[in-house]
């Protein structure tokens, strides 16, 4: 298992297929140590109650730059993209709560209610045609689908953006492994952020009932987000909403699937649906991280000190399996209560979407189980491959039969 006496490879193959065997180990023996995300050393926190309490820390902030005086990353990114790379997540108060105010202003109750009912209405309508089908690939031909509908609604997309936006949506989500990051970085990006910013000026000519809208136009007092915040924002949305969601969807079905008598359960109680994503979210969440925070001064926990300007990285996945907080963490019980995970987050950066990645996840999920009752795996589970990414856990497909 880990060395204690040397920082764990949170990009090592052994920690990507045994990552709650090893969450385990750190939580009760290693609760604050070094870890390698590709060239960077982190210090992992993996234990609930020092979660919640980092999360929350003044002494911990999102923005690198006002600790180190110099860049907020640890290597150079492209000009062109500084709007994406300064988004709300990485910015502290007060200009994130700034930011989140005016984002929170575009997420009016009216347009959530609305995409609420697209959601049902969209997986009904891949369903109709899924179901003329044996066998299908749940991730790419259903959890994918729903999302990237939804966030075409919520930009307002014509029907002549689509396919741009579709390649888009490819570069943001596949195109940042291996050497294809560079030419991701360097030549993609550019030409999408230029797509978005067109995106942008056309909305504020033609402006409609969408959250794109609804960010153009938020004010506070007369403060409004400028088209670099806009940019970023729009970023995040598709980032964010798209990441999430598929892989939540995803690991919801194969975790029920893997827990016949909790599937079973929710098929005879589908008013569980609520709970059972919460519980997803604890259990098998897609998002087993947050983004690093950095220490604006020397940290001591658990007798160990981490320096100032070193990053931090809270481990939801160790958190939300910790026996101190969870009544036997190990087992999938979707009518568990109460039931305070940290799957979208805590504290200020808690994520602004949840609540309409909850309910693509609800809707997604029990639309499936209802019209498709004889859902089951296609092919040896042995077989399904998790895609090698620290901080998430989240799979390269989903084959089921119907």
């Amino acid at each position: 298992m880990i060395d204690k006496s040397k920082p764990f490879n949170l990009n090592s193959d052994e920690f990507n297929s045994n990552k709650f065997a090893f969450y385990e180990q750190i939580r009760e023996d290693l609760p604050v140590h070094q870890a390698k995300v590709s060239i960077i050393k982190v210090f992992t926190i993996a234990r609930y109650e020092d979660c919640t309490a980092i999360l929350k820390d003044p002494r911990v902030l999102r923005n690198r730059s006002t600790i180190t005086g110099g860049s907020r990353f640890p290597f150079p990114m492209p000009k062109a993209i500084k709007p994406i790379a300064e988004s709300m997540i990485v910015e502290d108060d007060p200009n994130h709560r700034r930011l989140r105010e005016l984002v929170r202003r575009a997420f009016r109750p009216q347009a959530i209610e609305v995409l609420e009912t697209k959601i049902d209405q969209y997986s009904n309508e891949l369903l109709d045609g899924l179901s003329l089908k044996k066998e299908f690939d749940l991730q790419s031909n259903y959890a994918l689908a729903i999302p990237m509908r939804m966030i075409a609604d919520m930009m307002g997309l014509s029907r002549e953006a689509i396919p741009q936006f579709k390649e888009m949506f490819s570069i943001l989500t596949k195109g940042f492994g291996g050497w294809r990051i560079l030419r991701t970085l360097f030549w993609d990006m550019p030409d999408t952020v230029r797509f978005v910013r067109e995106l942008i000026r056309k909305k504020r000519d033609n402006p409609g009932d969408d959250i794109l809208t609804g960010l153009i136009e938020a004010d506070a007092e007369g403060d409004r987000l400028t088209e670099d915040e806009i940019v970023a924002m729009v970023f995040l949305l598709i980032v964010g909403g798209y990441e999430t969601t598929v892989h939540l969807i995803t690991n919801g079905v194969l975790t029920l699937l893997e827990n016949p008598e909790q599937l079973l359960r929710l098929r005879d109680n589908p008013e569980l649906i609520n709970s059972a994503v919460e519980e997803i979210l604890r259990h098998r969440g897609p998002v087993q991280s947050t983004k690093p925070g950095y220490a604006a001064e020397d940290i001591q926990l658990h007798g160990v000190t981490i320096p100032k300007g070193k990053p931090i990285m809270p481990l939801f996945g160790a958190a939300n399996h910790d026996p101190r907080a969870f009544d036997n963490p190990q087992i999938f019980d979707i009518g568990r209560t109460p039931n305070r995970h940290l799957g979208f987050g805590h504290g200020t950066h808690f994520c602004l979407g949840a609540h309409l990645a909850r309910a693509e996840a609800r809707f997604g999920i029990l639309n499936l189980l209802q019209r498709f009752p004889n859902l089951q795996l296609a092919g040896d589970p042995a077989s399904l491959k998790l895609q090698n990414m620290p901080g998430w856990h989240r799979y390269d497909g989903l084959p089921v039969k119907i």
